[in-house]
């Protein structure tokens, strides 16, 4: 059995207590790894782009308070 089906398996065995665990770990697990990503991509100055949106649409009375 290829290992993703016996995951699923294993999953699908599990109480309904251990599932909520496993999804809320899940959950924090994919946070952690977008967060690294972001950082990743901030550092590499792959999101430039938008600052320099932001100071154009500034320089030009664009933005609005919140």
């Amino acid at each position: 059995m290829p290992p993703i089906k016996r995951i699923q398996a294993d999953i699908e065995a599990l109480s309904p207590e251990d599932f909520v665990r496993l999804r809320e770990w899940f959950a924090h697990k994919d946070w952690q790894l977008w967060d690294q990503q972001l950082e990743a991509d901030v550092a590499a100055g792959k999101l430039d782009f938008l600052l320099e949106e932001a100071m154009a649409a500034k320089s030009q009375g664009q933005l609005q308070d919140l």
